[in-house]
């Protein structure tokens, strides 16, 4: 299977039988992103969480705390 990445356009195959590639097939809503990209944005969000300024909003109080 054939797929791109949403961020920078790449191209990459999957192998057909991969649990990703079904998410793809059978839920046009998800979005591929090629493992560059996926490392990129979270080093990035790590330096912003490292700055102490940036909020991140989690889904429930016991894991914000971890943070």
């Amino acid at each position: 299977m054939r797929v791109k990445c949403v961020i920078c356009d790449k191209i990459e195959e999957l192998v057909d039988d991969t649990l990703q590639a079904k998410r793809l097939r059978n839920r046009p809503i998800h979005t591929h992103m090629c493992d560059e990209c996926h490392d990129r944005i979270t080093e990035r969000t790590k330096e912003r969480l490292a700055t102490g300024s940036f909020r991140f909003y989690r889904s429930s109080r016991s894991i914000e705390d971890d943070f």
